[in-house]
């Protein structure tokens, strides 16, 4: 064999030499200890690559929102599991189930306040990650069907604390179920039936109680925890974006994952487990008097996160308020990926410099725009008044739809002429719709009082 046939043996991967280690016998505690570490080295190294790009553990590019949603789900996993021990699915013990967590069981109430928190803040920080990861560009190719993947989960996020939210029992839990699931009622066709199959019946009851009981413990947590599995191996198969300032290239020096980054971790770990528990401790979760449904409060609102929905409602025919504005809403986030980019800006924040003035623009114009329309609206505008010869899906829908939708063609016409690129001048479109319909919701929670008449939180 001459020299140049002799080929040097390739390098086993470390999860692989990782493997062979632990499988000599140890003859020592030393040894032992040695097997338990490479044990969690494997561990660690299933989830993360060996290396990792040194520029992406700046906490000001992630944020750890991506971390946090793991940890929030884990803290939601056990203490579920714990909470299982004590509830009853049932009309007449659900309610004393929450009283006996306050008044008898040890730690009962912690435990149901970290479990109630954690799931609110769930929604938040996954709003927050989907967010970070548009205006960093994080969803361009190969990442399209990673970010589709992170709107569902997003969804079942939000669909796992609906169905947690009447397991209590009580007014608020039982009334903002029936005001959340009468929204169904305008999807045509099918909407009826969905209702049916989820009340198990024409109201919220018994059935219903069982039926939420069941998605909330068992189906949506088998999905959530399937699509976080398969986002996770996503982002490890396409890397993880790295930050960049504009006109630069990205910073290419990689550092090994242990230490580097799991310390961070595991810091990070542990500061969020003592604020959870600092913030369960001292604020309780929500329990009023137990579920009265010949007794309707005044308002009777929806669950804070489908307040944006219900203010829609109240300016809009139901169908388009509750199927046709947030449907587009949704195609649109899922389609943003496949749109033509015109420039190369991933790991740069809010595209170019020219795009972050238009994006904290477009977030002023969206909050200003918002109360402005629901004023207007409030105290001026009666289309539905003024031509009562018109459906009210033409007068109260279509109308006032082909209104909005000129204001947003004219601004992104006049973002064009302002010179924008189309990523930048679609990135402020979005900013402008999520600044409204952030705004749209805390007027549905502070600015609505009884009847739910428009009024100032402060009078």
């Amino acid at each position: 064999m001459t020299e140049n046939e002799i080929q040097t043996p390739k390098k086993e991967p470390l999860q692989k030499r990782i493997l062979k280690s632990i499988q000599r016998d140890p003859l020592s505690p030393e040894d032992d200890r040695g097997r338990m570490k490479m044990v969690m080295n494997s561990l660690i190294l299933h989830i993360h690559p060996t290396k990792t790009s040194k520029a992406a553990l700046k906490f000001n590019y992630t944020f750890g929102l991506g971390g946090l949603l793991l940890l929030l789900a884990s803290v939601l996993a056990i203490t579920g599991v714990l909470l299982l021990f004590v509830y009853t699915p049932s009309p007449d013990a659900a309610y004393e189930s929450m009283i006996a967590l306050q008044t008898e069981i040890y730690f009962g109430n912690l435990i149901r306040n970290l479990h109630h928190w954690s799931g609110n803040l769930m929604v938040v920080v996954a709003v927050l990650h989907m967010l970070r990861v548009f205006y960093t560009a994080g969803f361009t190719r190969p990442r399209e069907f990673n970010w589709a993947m992170g709107i569902a989960l997003l969804l079942l996020i939000i669909g796992a604390n609906f169905t947690g939210y009447l397991l209590p029992w009580d007014q608020l839990a039982y009334w903002a179920i029936t005001v959340g699931v009468s929204l169904l009622d305008y999807l045509p066709i099918v909407g009826e039936p969905i209702t049916r199959l989820l009340l198990g019946g024409s109201e919220v009851g018994a059935a219903t109680l069982t039926n939420f009981y069941g998605l909330h413990i068992a189906i949506i947590p088998l999905f959530i925890f399937g699509i976080i599995s398969f986002h996770i191996w996503r982002v490890r198969k396409d890397k993880i974006t790295v930050p960049r300032a504009i006109d630069t290239q990205a910073d290419k020096e990689r550092v090994t994952t242990i230490p580097h980054l799991v310390s961070i971790e595991f810091t990070f770990v542990l500061v969020w487990i003592a604020i959870l528990l600092l913030w369960a401790t001292f604020v309780n979760a929500p329990l009023e008097e137990a579920a009265n449904p010949a007794h309707s409060p005044n308002p009777a609102k929806a669950a804070w996160y489908f307040m944006g929905f219900q203010e829609l409602l109240m300016h809009f025919h139901p169908v388009f308020g509750a199927i046709i504005i947030p449907g587009a809403g949704l195609l649109g986030l899922l389609l943003i990926p496949y749109l033509d980019q015109d420039m190369d800006s991933v790991g740069v924040w809010f595209r170019s410099m020219n795009g972050r003035w238009l994006t904290v623009f477009s977030a002023n114009l969206g909050v200003i725009g918002a109360f402005a329309f629901v004023l207007v609206d409030e105290y001026w505008l009666d289309i539905p008044g003024w031509l009562p010869f018109l459906p009210s899906y033409i007068s109260n829908g279509w109308i006032p739809l082909a209104g909005v939708l000129l204001l947003l063609i004219g601004y992104y016409q006049a973002l064009k002429v302002l010179k924008a690129s189309n990523c930048e001048a679609r990135q402020s479109l979005f900013t402008l719709l999520l600044a409204s319909f952030v705004t749209l919701t805390v007027i549905g929670i502070f600015f609505r009082g009884e009847g739910m008449a428009f009024i100032l939180p402060w009078s």
